[in-house]
Protein backbone atom coordinates (compact mmCIF):
# COMPACT_ATOMS: atom_id res chain seq x y z
CA UNK A 1 0.00 0.00 0.00
CA UNK A 2 1.53 3.23 -0.71
CA UNK A 3 2.39 5.61 1.93
CA UNK A 4 0.05 8.44 0.18
CA UNK A 5 -3.18 8.21 -0.11
CA UNK A 6 -4.63 10.09 -3.06
CA UNK A 7 -6.74 13.07 -2.30
CA UNK A 8 -8.39 11.96 -5.52
CA UNK A 9 -10.30 9.22 -3.33
CA UNK A 10 -12.53 11.50 -1.06
CA UNK A 11 -14.73 13.49 -3.85
CA UNK A 12 -17.30 10.27 -3.25
CA UNK A 13 -17.12 10.77 0.08
CA UNK A 14 -18.17 14.54 0.08
CA UNK A 15 -20.76 14.27 -3.01
CA UNK A 16 -22.45 11.59 -1.19
CA UNK A 17 -22.61 13.47 1.99
CA UNK A 18 -24.89 16.31 0.08
CA UNK A 19 -26.39 13.27 -1.76
CA UNK A 20 -27.94 11.92 1.88
CA UNK A 21 -28.85 15.27 2.83
CA UNK A 22 -30.54 16.34 -0.52
CA UNK A 23 -32.64 13.70 0.23
CA UNK A 24 -34.65 15.41 3.04
CA UNK A 25 -35.07 17.85 1.04
CA UNK A 26 -36.68 16.39 -2.21
CA UNK A 27 -39.16 18.64 -3.20
CA UNK A 28 -38.92 22.25 -5.31
CA UNK A 29 -37.10 25.21 -4.37
CA UNK A 30 -34.98 23.58 -1.56
CA UNK A 31 -33.51 26.17 -0.35
CA UNK A 32 -29.61 26.20 -0.80
CA UNK A 33 -29.25 22.62 -1.46
CA UNK A 34 -28.72 23.48 -5.53
CA UNK A 35 -25.69 25.57 -4.64
CA UNK A 36 -24.35 23.36 -2.11
CA UNK A 37 -24.59 20.53 -4.73
CA UNK A 38 -22.85 22.77 -7.09
CA UNK A 39 -20.34 23.26 -4.24
CA UNK A 40 -19.66 19.68 -3.90
CA UNK A 41 -18.77 19.20 -7.10
CA UNK A 42 -16.53 21.74 -7.43
CA UNK A 43 -14.88 21.03 -4.50
CA UNK A 44 -14.35 16.96 -5.78
CA UNK A 45 -12.96 18.77 -8.95
CA UNK A 46 -10.38 20.28 -6.93
CA UNK A 47 -9.59 17.26 -5.07
CA UNK A 48 -9.45 15.51 -8.45
CA UNK A 49 -6.58 18.03 -9.58
CA UNK A 50 -4.86 17.85 -6.60
CA UNK A 51 -4.74 13.86 -7.10
CA UNK A 52 -3.39 14.38 -10.18
CA UNK A 53 -0.59 16.73 -9.43
CA UNK A 54 0.04 13.87 -6.22
CA UNK A 55 0.17 11.40 -8.69
CA UNK A 56 3.19 13.29 -10.28
CA UNK A 57 5.11 13.76 -7.51
CA UNK A 58 4.72 10.76 -5.42
CA UNK A 59 3.28 8.41 -7.96
CA UNK A 60 0.53 5.78 -8.31
CA UNK A 61 -1.40 5.34 -5.28
CA UNK A 62 -3.26 2.68 -3.72
CA UNK A 63 -6.16 1.77 -0.78
CA UNK A 64 -7.45 -1.73 0.09
CA UNK A 65 -8.76 -3.66 2.76
CA UNK A 66 -8.66 -7.88 2.77
CA UNK A 67 -6.49 -9.60 0.91
CA UNK A 68 -7.09 -12.43 -1.75
CA UNK A 69 -9.96 -13.21 -3.60
CA UNK A 70 -12.53 -11.02 -1.58
CA UNK A 71 -9.43 -7.85 -1.80
CA UNK A 72 -11.61 -3.86 -1.91
CA UNK A 73 -9.16 -1.69 -3.10
CA UNK A 74 -9.09 1.67 -4.92
CA UNK A 75 -5.86 2.77 -7.20
CA UNK A 76 -4.89 6.00 -8.53
CA UNK A 77 -2.83 5.60 -11.58
CA UNK A 78 -2.43 7.55 -14.48
CA UNK A 79 -5.17 6.33 -16.42
CA UNK A 80 -8.01 6.89 -13.56
CA UNK A 81 -6.14 9.69 -12.51
CA UNK A 82 -7.27 11.57 -15.78
CA UNK A 83 -10.30 9.39 -16.03
CA UNK A 84 -11.27 11.27 -12.64
CA UNK A 85 -10.38 14.45 -13.83
CA UNK A 86 -12.53 14.21 -16.78
CA UNK A 87 -15.55 12.92 -14.85
CA UNK A 88 -14.76 15.74 -12.22
CA UNK A 89 -14.59 18.31 -14.42
CA UNK A 90 -17.95 17.28 -16.46
CA UNK A 91 -19.97 16.75 -12.79
CA UNK A 92 -19.48 19.89 -11.82
CA UNK A 93 -20.43 21.80 -15.13
CA UNK A 94 -23.61 19.44 -15.09
CA UNK A 95 -24.55 20.31 -11.78
CA UNK A 96 -23.68 24.10 -12.23
CA UNK A 97 -26.37 23.89 -15.26
CA UNK A 98 -29.08 21.91 -13.52
CA UNK A 99 -29.39 24.44 -10.80
CA UNK A 100 -31.27 26.76 -13.38
CA UNK A 101 -32.49 23.92 -15.66
CA UNK A 102 -34.71 22.36 -12.96
CA UNK A 103 -35.60 25.64 -10.74
CA UNK A 104 -38.69 24.71 -9.85
CA UNK A 105 -39.18 21.08 -10.61
CA UNK A 106 -41.55 19.26 -8.19
CA UNK A 107 -38.55 17.09 -7.17
CA UNK A 108 -35.92 19.33 -7.74
CA UNK A 109 -34.03 18.56 -4.53
CA UNK A 110 -34.21 14.79 -5.19
CA UNK A 111 -32.70 15.38 -8.89
CA UNK A 112 -30.00 17.30 -7.09
CA UNK A 113 -29.22 14.03 -4.52
CA UNK A 114 -29.62 11.25 -7.44
CA UNK A 115 -27.20 13.15 -9.98
CA UNK A 116 -24.31 13.25 -7.04
CA UNK A 117 -24.84 9.54 -5.88
CA UNK A 118 -24.28 8.96 -9.73
CA UNK A 119 -21.24 11.21 -9.95
CA UNK A 120 -19.91 9.08 -6.63
CA UNK A 121 -20.40 5.90 -8.40
CA UNK A 122 -18.65 6.59 -11.27
CA UNK A 123 -15.43 8.38 -9.53
CA UNK A 124 -15.36 4.93 -7.47
CA UNK A 125 -15.55 3.06 -10.75
CA UNK A 126 -12.87 4.52 -12.99
CA UNK A 127 -10.67 4.22 -9.71
CA UNK A 128 -11.44 0.16 -9.09
CA UNK A 129 -8.16 -1.47 -8.33
CA UNK A 130 -10.09 -4.95 -7.83
CA UNK A 131 -12.76 -6.75 -9.21
CA UNK A 132 -15.62 -6.38 -6.53
CA UNK A 133 -15.03 -3.19 -6.39
CA UNK A 134 -15.41 -2.85 -10.19
CA UNK A 135 -18.82 -4.74 -9.91
CA UNK A 136 -20.40 -3.46 -7.22
CA UNK A 137 -19.63 0.40 -8.45
CA UNK A 138 -20.87 -0.28 -11.77
CA UNK A 139 -23.79 -1.74 -10.26
CA UNK A 140 -24.34 1.07 -8.38
CA UNK A 141 -23.77 3.94 -11.53
CA UNK A 142 -27.10 1.67 -12.83
CA UNK A 143 -29.39 1.91 -10.64
CA UNK A 144 -29.01 5.54 -9.42
CA UNK A 145 -28.98 5.93 -13.39
CA UNK A 146 -32.34 4.23 -13.92
CA UNK A 147 -33.77 6.32 -10.84
CA UNK A 148 -32.52 9.40 -12.99
CA UNK A 149 -34.21 8.28 -16.47
CA UNK A 150 -37.35 7.91 -13.97
CA UNK A 151 -37.30 11.25 -13.13
CA UNK A 152 -40.62 12.28 -15.42
CA UNK A 153 -42.18 9.05 -14.15
CA UNK A 154 -45.62 9.95 -15.61
CA UNK A 155 -43.80 9.92 -18.87
CA UNK A 156 -44.77 6.22 -20.94
CA UNK A 157 -41.68 6.51 -23.20
CA UNK A 158 -39.63 7.66 -19.53
CA UNK A 159 -40.77 4.10 -18.27
CA UNK A 160 -40.02 2.51 -21.04
CA UNK A 161 -37.01 3.78 -21.62
CA UNK A 162 -35.51 2.93 -17.70
CA UNK A 163 -37.01 -0.55 -18.33
CA UNK A 164 -34.31 -0.99 -21.54
CA UNK A 165 -31.40 0.45 -19.88
CA UNK A 166 -32.27 -1.99 -16.80
CA UNK A 167 -32.19 -5.01 -19.07
CA UNK A 168 -29.53 -4.08 -20.80
CA UNK A 169 -27.08 -2.16 -18.33
CA UNK A 170 -27.56 -5.06 -15.56
CA UNK A 171 -27.28 -7.46 -18.15
CA UNK A 172 -23.76 -6.14 -18.59
CA UNK A 173 -23.18 -6.19 -14.53
CA UNK A 174 -24.10 -10.08 -14.50
CA UNK A 175 -21.53 -10.46 -17.27
CA UNK A 176 -19.31 -8.55 -15.34
CA UNK A 177 -20.03 -10.47 -12.01
CA UNK A 178 -19.77 -13.89 -13.75
CA UNK A 179 -15.97 -12.43 -15.42
CA UNK A 180 -14.87 -11.35 -12.14
CA UNK A 181 -15.71 -14.64 -10.15
CA UNK A 182 -13.97 -16.53 -13.37
CA UNK A 183 -11.07 -15.09 -12.67
CA UNK A 184 -10.50 -14.64 -8.65
CA UNK A 185 -11.45 -18.96 -9.13
CA UNK A 186 -8.65 -19.47 -11.65
CA UNK A 187 -6.10 -16.62 -9.60
CA UNK A 188 -7.20 -16.55 -5.88
CA UNK A 189 -7.13 -12.70 -6.51
CA UNK A 190 -9.85 -9.94 -7.05
CA UNK A 191 -6.80 -7.31 -7.61
CA UNK A 192 -6.40 -6.35 -10.73
CA UNK A 193 -2.81 -5.87 -10.78
CA UNK A 194 -2.16 -9.19 -9.16
CA UNK A 195 -4.56 -10.64 -11.74
CA UNK A 196 -2.69 -9.14 -14.45
CA UNK A 197 1.00 -10.42 -13.13
CA UNK A 198 -0.92 -13.82 -12.90
CA UNK A 199 -1.94 -13.94 -16.14
CA UNK A 200 0.92 -13.04 -18.26
CA UNK A 201 2.90 -15.23 -15.84
CA UNK A 202 0.80 -18.43 -16.26
CA UNK A 203 -1.31 -17.73 -19.34
CA UNK A 204 -5.30 -17.18 -19.39
CA UNK A 205 -6.31 -20.77 -19.47
CA UNK A 206 -9.29 -21.84 -20.30
CA UNK A 207 -11.37 -20.32 -16.97
CA UNK A 208 -9.40 -16.90 -18.38
CA UNK A 209 -9.89 -17.01 -21.82
CA UNK A 210 -14.36 -17.57 -20.87
CA UNK A 211 -13.70 -14.57 -18.12
CA UNK A 212 -12.24 -12.54 -20.74
CA UNK A 213 -14.98 -13.21 -22.98
CA UNK A 214 -17.51 -11.68 -20.29
CA UNK A 215 -15.85 -9.07 -20.00
CA UNK A 216 -16.35 -7.86 -23.88
CA UNK A 217 -19.90 -9.08 -23.60
CA UNK A 218 -20.19 -6.58 -20.19
CA UNK A 219 -18.23 -3.79 -22.17
CA UNK A 220 -20.38 -4.20 -25.14
CA UNK A 221 -23.50 -4.36 -23.29
CA UNK A 222 -22.99 -0.87 -21.07
CA UNK A 223 -22.17 1.13 -24.50
CA UNK A 224 -24.95 0.62 -26.65
CA UNK A 225 -23.79 -1.27 -28.94
CA UNK A 226 -25.46 -2.82 -32.05
CA UNK A 227 -28.17 -4.88 -32.21
CA UNK A 228 -28.89 -3.89 -28.01
CA UNK A 229 -28.37 0.39 -28.37
CA UNK A 230 -32.25 1.19 -28.63
CA UNK A 231 -31.99 2.51 -25.02
CA UNK A 232 -29.18 5.38 -25.40
CA UNK A 233 -31.76 6.82 -27.97
CA UNK A 234 -34.59 6.85 -25.65
CA UNK A 235 -32.96 8.33 -22.30
CA UNK A 236 -33.88 12.01 -23.96
CA UNK A 237 -36.79 11.62 -22.14
CA UNK A 238 -34.82 12.39 -18.99
CA UNK A 239 -33.72 16.04 -18.11
CA UNK A 240 -30.88 17.21 -20.57
CA UNK A 241 -28.19 17.19 -17.38
CA UNK A 242 -28.82 13.45 -17.44
CA UNK A 243 -27.50 13.64 -20.97
CA UNK A 244 -24.52 15.30 -20.31
CA UNK A 245 -23.99 13.00 -17.48
CA UNK A 246 -24.12 9.97 -19.42
CA UNK A 247 -20.84 11.12 -21.30
CA UNK A 248 -18.85 11.04 -17.63
CA UNK A 249 -17.94 7.30 -17.37
CA UNK A 250 -21.14 6.18 -18.13
CA UNK A 251 -22.05 5.55 -22.11
CA UNK A 252 -18.33 4.94 -21.81
CA UNK A 253 -18.00 2.90 -19.17
CA UNK A 254 -17.64 -0.36 -21.68
CA UNK A 255 -14.37 1.30 -22.85
CA UNK A 256 -13.18 2.06 -19.39
CA UNK A 257 -13.51 -1.45 -18.19
CA UNK A 258 -11.61 -2.58 -21.15
CA UNK A 259 -8.82 -0.05 -20.44
CA UNK A 260 -8.69 -1.23 -17.06
CA UNK A 261 -8.42 -5.23 -17.61
CA UNK A 262 -6.52 -4.55 -20.72
CA UNK A 263 -3.25 -6.58 -20.27
CA UNK A 264 -6.20 -9.57 -19.80
CA UNK A 265 -8.51 -8.46 -23.16
CA UNK A 266 -5.30 -8.32 -25.20
CA UNK A 267 -4.23 -11.80 -24.55
CA UNK A 268 -7.50 -12.94 -25.76
CA UNK A 269 -7.17 -13.11 -29.89
CA UNK A 270 -10.70 -14.12 -30.56
CA UNK A 271 -11.76 -11.19 -27.75
CA UNK A 272 -10.09 -8.73 -29.65
CA UNK A 273 -11.46 -9.64 -33.29
CA UNK A 274 -15.29 -9.42 -31.67
CA UNK A 275 -14.62 -6.22 -29.94
CA UNK A 276 -13.27 -4.90 -33.31
CA UNK A 277 -16.37 -6.49 -35.92
CA UNK A 278 -19.00 -5.41 -33.66
CA UNK A 279 -17.17 -2.34 -32.96
CA UNK A 280 -16.91 -1.73 -36.60
CA UNK A 281 -20.31 -2.60 -37.46
CA UNK A 282 -21.74 -0.20 -34.81
CA UNK A 283 -20.06 2.60 -35.90
CA UNK A 284 -21.28 2.35 -39.26
CA UNK A 285 -24.52 1.39 -38.39
CA UNK A 286 -24.74 4.59 -36.16
CA UNK A 287 -23.41 6.78 -37.71
CA UNK A 288 -25.88 6.25 -41.09
CA UNK A 289 -28.63 6.61 -38.73
CA UNK A 290 -27.74 9.64 -37.18
CA UNK A 291 -27.63 11.41 -41.28
CA UNK A 292 -31.31 10.76 -41.13
CA UNK A 293 -32.43 12.37 -37.83
CA UNK A 294 -34.43 15.53 -37.55
CA UNK A 295 -34.47 15.80 -33.79
CA UNK A 296 -31.27 17.33 -32.46
CA UNK A 297 -31.18 15.68 -29.18
CA UNK A 298 -31.74 12.34 -30.96
CA UNK A 299 -29.30 12.85 -33.26
CA UNK A 300 -26.58 13.06 -30.54
CA UNK A 301 -27.66 9.87 -29.49
CA UNK A 302 -27.06 8.13 -32.37
CA UNK A 303 -23.80 9.82 -32.91
CA UNK A 304 -22.76 8.71 -29.62
CA UNK A 305 -23.86 5.14 -30.44
CA UNK A 306 -21.18 5.52 -33.65
CA UNK A 307 -18.39 7.56 -31.61
CA UNK A 308 -18.66 4.05 -28.97
CA UNK A 309 -18.62 1.84 -31.68
CA UNK A 310 -15.63 3.29 -32.59
CA UNK A 311 -13.91 3.09 -29.40
CA UNK A 312 -14.62 -0.57 -29.43
CA UNK A 313 -12.82 -0.72 -32.54
CA UNK A 314 -9.65 1.15 -31.56
CA UNK A 315 -9.59 -1.26 -28.77
CA UNK A 316 -10.17 -4.22 -31.03
CA UNK A 317 -7.26 -3.40 -32.74
CA UNK A 318 -5.07 -2.73 -29.34
CA UNK A 319 -4.44 1.06 -29.95
CA UNK A 320 -5.68 2.00 -26.09
CA UNK A 321 -3.79 4.98 -26.10
CA UNK A 322 -6.46 6.47 -28.37
CA UNK A 323 -9.47 4.94 -27.10
CA UNK A 324 -8.62 6.37 -23.68
CA UNK A 325 -7.93 10.08 -25.57
CA UNK A 326 -11.37 9.22 -27.50
CA UNK A 327 -13.03 8.52 -24.51
CA UNK A 328 -11.68 11.89 -22.95
CA UNK A 329 -12.54 14.11 -26.37
CA UNK A 330 -16.08 13.17 -27.10
CA UNK A 331 -16.94 12.96 -23.16
CA UNK A 332 -16.33 17.03 -23.30
CA UNK A 333 -17.12 17.24 -26.77
CA UNK A 334 -20.53 15.63 -26.17
CA UNK A 335 -21.28 16.90 -22.87
CA UNK A 336 -20.96 20.32 -24.27
CA UNK A 337 -23.04 19.35 -27.37
CA UNK A 338 -26.51 18.15 -25.07
CA UNK A 339 -26.29 21.07 -22.92
CA UNK A 340 -25.72 23.77 -25.73
CA UNK A 341 -28.61 21.76 -27.77
CA UNK A 342 -31.33 24.08 -27.16
CA UNK A 343 -29.47 27.03 -28.80
CA UNK A 344 -28.57 25.26 -31.52
CA UNK A 345 -32.05 24.57 -32.16
CA UNK A 346 -32.53 28.29 -32.37
CA UNK A 347 -29.62 28.90 -34.42
CA UNK A 348 -30.60 26.28 -37.06
CA UNK A 349 -34.21 27.84 -36.99
CA UNK A 350 -32.94 31.43 -37.92
CA UNK A 351 -30.79 29.49 -40.75
CA UNK A 352 -31.47 30.34 -44.44
CA UNK A 353 -32.09 27.58 -46.94
CA UNK A 354 -29.07 27.30 -48.96
CA UNK A 355 -28.04 28.40 -52.37
CA UNK A 356 -26.90 25.54 -55.26
CA UNK A 357 -25.30 22.60 -53.76
CA UNK A 358 -21.93 21.48 -56.52
CA UNK A 359 -22.69 17.45 -56.49
CA UNK A 360 -19.17 15.84 -57.93
CA UNK A 361 -19.97 12.89 -60.12
CA UNK A 362 -18.33 9.47 -59.82
CA UNK A 363 -14.86 9.93 -61.31
CA UNK A 364 -14.93 13.59 -59.03
CA UNK A 365 -15.55 11.06 -55.63
CA UNK A 366 -12.72 8.42 -56.89
CA UNK A 367 -10.34 11.45 -57.62
CA UNK A 368 -10.83 12.38 -54.28
CA UNK A 369 -10.58 9.33 -52.09
CA UNK A 370 -6.92 8.88 -54.00
CA UNK A 371 -6.17 12.49 -53.68
CA UNK A 372 -6.82 12.32 -49.86
CA UNK A 373 -5.16 9.02 -49.28
CA UNK A 374 -1.86 10.16 -51.12
CA UNK A 375 -1.90 13.18 -48.97
CA UNK A 376 -2.58 11.05 -46.17
CA UNK A 377 0.18 8.48 -47.39
CA UNK A 378 2.51 11.52 -47.65
CA UNK A 379 2.50 12.75 -44.14
CA UNK A 380 2.25 9.43 -42.67
CA UNK A 381 6.07 8.82 -44.18
CA UNK A 382 6.90 12.17 -42.70
CA UNK A 383 5.68 11.61 -39.47
CA UNK A 384 7.46 8.05 -39.59
CA UNK A 385 10.75 9.62 -40.39
CA UNK A 386 10.40 11.69 -37.35
CA UNK A 387 8.66 10.03 -34.79
CA UNK A 388 9.40 6.18 -35.83
CA UNK A 389 7.58 3.98 -37.62
CA UNK A 390 3.94 3.20 -36.86
CA UNK A 391 1.59 0.08 -35.89
CA UNK A 392 -0.54 -1.28 -38.97
CA UNK A 393 -3.45 -0.72 -36.54
CA UNK A 394 -2.65 3.15 -35.88
CA UNK A 395 -1.94 3.25 -39.80
CA UNK A 396 -5.45 1.75 -40.50
CA UNK A 397 -7.15 3.87 -37.66
CA UNK A 398 -6.38 6.76 -39.74
CA UNK A 399 -6.95 5.77 -42.98
CA UNK A 400 -10.49 5.35 -41.83
CA UNK A 401 -10.61 9.09 -40.30
CA UNK A 402 -9.19 9.80 -44.25
CA UNK A 403 -12.32 8.97 -45.73
CA UNK A 404 -14.76 10.81 -43.38
CA UNK A 405 -11.94 13.64 -44.88
CA UNK A 406 -12.31 12.42 -48.06
CA UNK A 407 -16.25 13.16 -48.95
CA UNK A 408 -15.46 17.16 -47.84
CA UNK A 409 -12.51 17.21 -50.55
CA UNK A 410 -15.06 15.36 -53.19
CA UNK A 411 -17.04 18.78 -52.74
CA UNK A 412 -14.41 20.75 -52.92
CA UNK A 413 -13.28 18.60 -56.34
CA UNK A 414 -16.98 19.15 -57.80
CA UNK A 415 -16.95 21.25 -61.27
CA UNK A 416 -19.26 23.61 -60.06
CA UNK A 417 -16.82 24.21 -56.68
CA UNK A 418 -15.65 27.73 -56.06
CA UNK A 419 -11.89 27.35 -56.16
CA UNK A 420 -12.14 28.81 -52.54
CA UNK A 421 -13.99 25.62 -51.44
CA UNK A 422 -11.58 23.84 -53.44
CA UNK A 423 -8.39 24.85 -51.21
CA UNK A 424 -10.56 24.41 -48.22
CA UNK A 425 -10.82 20.73 -48.29
CA UNK A 426 -7.60 19.63 -49.76
CA UNK A 427 -5.98 21.70 -46.22
CA UNK A 428 -8.56 20.19 -44.52
CA UNK A 429 -7.13 16.64 -45.67
CA UNK A 430 -3.49 17.51 -44.92
CA UNK A 431 -4.86 18.81 -41.24
CA UNK A 432 -6.64 16.02 -40.27
CA UNK A 433 -4.21 13.56 -41.23
CA UNK A 434 -1.57 15.82 -39.56
CA UNK A 435 -3.83 16.44 -36.21
CA UNK A 436 -4.50 12.63 -36.23
CA UNK A 437 -0.66 11.37 -35.71
CA UNK A 438 0.06 14.33 -33.65
CA UNK A 439 -2.44 13.16 -30.84
CA UNK A 440 -1.47 9.33 -31.48
CA UNK A 441 1.86 10.51 -30.85
CA UNK A 442 0.67 12.33 -27.50
CA UNK A 443 -1.53 9.99 -26.52
CA UNK A 444 1.61 7.45 -26.70
CA UNK A 445 3.48 9.51 -24.70
CA UNK A 446 0.76 10.44 -22.09
CA UNK A 447 -0.64 6.63 -21.38
CA UNK A 448 1.38 4.14 -23.70
CA UNK A 449 3.75 3.59 -20.78
CA UNK A 450 1.09 1.78 -18.26
CA UNK A 451 -1.33 0.41 -21.30
CA UNK A 452 -0.63 -2.46 -23.42
CA UNK A 453 1.90 -1.95 -26.57
CA UNK A 454 -0.59 -2.83 -29.71
CA UNK A 455 0.18 -5.75 -30.77
CA UNK A 456 1.92 -7.34 -33.66
CA UNK A 457 -0.70 -8.27 -36.32
CA UNK A 458 -1.25 -11.50 -37.55
CA UNK A 459 -3.24 -13.47 -39.79
CA UNK A 460 -6.71 -13.19 -38.12
CA UNK A 461 -5.47 -9.14 -36.63
CA UNK A 462 -4.53 -8.60 -40.71
CA UNK A 463 -8.27 -9.81 -41.89
CA UNK A 464 -9.68 -7.84 -39.88
CA UNK A 465 -7.70 -4.39 -40.72
CA UNK A 466 -8.94 -5.01 -44.53
CA UNK A 467 -12.07 -5.67 -43.26
CA UNK A 468 -12.34 -2.53 -41.37
CA UNK A 469 -10.64 -0.17 -44.56
CA UNK A 470 -12.45 -1.79 -47.44
CA UNK A 471 -15.94 -1.37 -44.88
CA UNK A 472 -15.62 1.80 -43.93
CA UNK A 473 -14.20 2.88 -47.35
CA UNK A 474 -17.13 1.53 -49.35
CA UNK A 475 -19.15 3.39 -47.12
CA UNK A 476 -17.92 6.43 -47.28
CA UNK A 477 -17.77 6.29 -50.81
CA UNK A 478 -21.16 5.91 -51.13
CA UNK A 479 -22.58 8.63 -48.49
CA UNK A 480 -19.70 11.12 -51.29
CA UNK A 481 -22.22 9.88 -54.19
CA UNK A 482 -25.72 10.31 -52.70
CA UNK A 483 -26.87 13.43 -54.21
CA UNK A 484 -26.38 11.10 -57.51
CA UNK A 485 -29.09 8.78 -56.97
CA UNK A 486 -31.12 10.76 -53.40
CA UNK A 487 -33.97 11.29 -55.54
CA UNK A 488 -34.67 7.53 -56.61
CA UNK A 489 -37.47 6.08 -55.07
CA UNK A 490 -35.74 3.04 -53.19
CA UNK A 491 -33.36 5.80 -51.80
CA UNK A 492 -36.41 7.42 -50.32
CA UNK A 493 -37.70 3.87 -48.89
CA UNK A 494 -33.84 3.22 -47.55
CA UNK A 495 -33.84 6.83 -45.67
CA UNK A 496 -36.91 5.55 -44.02
CA UNK A 497 -35.89 2.15 -42.92
CA UNK A 498 -32.58 3.78 -41.49
CA UNK A 499 -34.42 6.46 -39.63
CA UNK A 500 -36.15 3.67 -38.09
CA UNK A 501 -32.68 2.28 -36.87
CA UNK A 502 -34.21 -0.78 -39.02
CA UNK A 503 -36.65 -1.49 -36.67
CA UNK A 504 -34.49 -3.16 -34.37
CA UNK A 505 -35.69 -1.34 -31.52
CA UNK A 506 -39.34 -2.20 -31.73
CA UNK A 507 -37.91 -5.94 -31.90
CA UNK A 508 -36.80 -4.99 -28.47
CA UNK A 509 -39.93 -3.38 -27.43
CA UNK A 510 -41.88 -5.93 -28.55
CA UNK A 511 -39.50 -8.42 -26.51
CA UNK A 512 -40.47 -6.80 -23.04
CA UNK A 513 -43.81 -5.98 -23.68
CA UNK A 514 -43.60 -2.52 -24.81
CA UNK A 515 -45.03 -0.01 -23.07
CA UNK A 516 -47.21 -2.80 -20.94
CA UNK A 517 -43.87 -3.35 -19.32
CA UNK A 518 -43.49 0.02 -18.23
CA UNK A 519 -46.39 0.30 -16.80
CA UNK A 520 -45.80 -2.05 -13.66
CA UNK A 521 -42.73 -0.25 -12.27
Amino acid sequence: MASVVSLSFLPPLALLAVAAFAMTRSGRRPGALPRLAEGSAFAGLALSLAGLVQFFIFGPSRVGLLEGWAYLGLRADLVSASLVVLVSFIGWIVMRYSRSYLDGEAREGAFHGLMLATLAAVLIFVQSGSLPVLVAATCAVGISLRHLLLFYRERPEARRASVKFGLVWHGGDVSLAVAALLLMAAFGTGNLDELSMSAQAAGLGLSGHVAVGFIVLAAILKTASFPLHGWLTEVMEAPTPVSALLHAGIINSGGVILLLCASLVQMSPGAMASLAMIGGFTALFGASVMLTQSAIKTSLAWSTVAQMGFMLLQCGLGLWALALLHIIAHSLYKAHAFLSSGGAVVQVASLRRPGPVAVPGFQVVLRSFALALVLYGVIAVLFTMVLGPKSAQALTLGAILIFGVAYLVAQGLADLAPVALTRRTVLASVAAAIAYFSFQAGATAIWGGVLPATPAPGPLEWALIVLAIVSFGLVAFAQALFPLWAHHPATAGLRVHLANGLYLNALLDRAIGGFRSAKSI
